[in-house]
């Protein structure tokens, strides 16, 4: 393979790639894929104390893409650096590099929302967007499912669709019955699903199982590579910063907010006879 010489080509080759590289390489792909501002500025070290591999992995996985070396990757995310003006997220990192008290929590805490936001403004196209709310809309039912910390998303999407009077179906899996549920999913549907890092294998599991009974899925992820982004009709990658202590829900609560206003729009705009048909409950 040639090396990329610019950021988006080298970004969408290393996507297809994901898959074949070596557990480890993975690990440092994802780092690269979603820390673009640091890889144009660490070292070797420094992406291997973040990714927890030896520095030889991170020089192994820059030649595994075709480039001499470490430093050869990293022109093209300086490329790309160079030619975008400073954010507030880069500036917000500056400053927490300067370090503060251990008992800044909150501070600390929300300046991780603000850059996370900011991150987000940069990921999710507006186009996206209406694609997915005319998906909404043409479904008879919305089923929105998520699990563990991701929850909140669905429980959010389920009850805010609802109030457009989007017929919105919340899978809880009460029983232990999700996958029955899933199965139950068939043309005409939709589902909208949430997982990010470390996925839940019964919401891959779902989406898996619409896909193969060609029922449209959503996708709310952190990555290209996300394992429920591969079945998904439409994927948000929201990204993810592996060296937070905690993840956020910032940017997942406002993607899905995003969404319910976009669906609400779109409702606005078209004529009551276009509205679907929709299934009895």
């Amino acid at each position: 393979m040639s090396a990329a010489t610019r950021y988006d080509t080298f970004a969408r080759s290393l996507t297809e790639r994901y898959a074949t590289l070596p557990p480890r390489l993975q690990g440092i792909a994802r780092f690269a894929l979603d820390n673009a501002d640091q890889m144009a500025l660490a070292t070797v070290a420094e992406v291997a104390q973040a990714t927890g591999v030896p520095p030889s992995a991170v020089i192994r996985f820059a030649k595994a893409l075709g480039f001499d070396g470490f430093l050869a990757l990293q022109r093209v995310y300086r490329e790309r650096l160079v030619a975008r003006s400073a954010t507030y997220r880069e500036r917000i990192a500056a400053l927490r590099r300067t370090g503060g008290r251990g008992g800044d929590v909150l501070p600390q805490l929300v300046d991780s929302a603000i850059a996370e936001l900011e991150a987000l403004r940069e990921r999710v196209d507006p186009l996206l967007l209406r694609r997915a709310a005319d998906l909404v809309l043409r479904a008879e039912r919305v089923h929105v499912l998520a699990q563990r910390r991701a929850f909140p998303v669905a429980a959010y999407l389920a009850y805010a669709l609802a109030q457009l009077e989007v017929p919105a179906i919340l899978m809880d899996s009460i029983g232990g019955m999700l996958k029955q549920q899933a199965a139950l999913l068939r043309r005409g549907d939709l589902l909208i699903a949430a997982s990010f890092r470390s996925y839940s294998p019964e919401v891959v599991e779902a989406a898996q199982l619409c896909h193969r009974h060609h029922v449209p899925v959503v996708a709310l992820t952190d990555h290209a590579v996300s394992p429920l982004g591969r079945e998904a009709t439409l994927r948000f990658d929201l990204g993810d910063n592996p060296t937070l202590p905690f993840r956020s829900l910032v940017g997942p609560m406002t993607a899905a907010q995003a969404l319910v206003l976009a669906v609400g729009y779109a409702q606005a705009e078209r004529p009551a006879s276009a509205a679907p048909r929709r299934r009895p409950a």
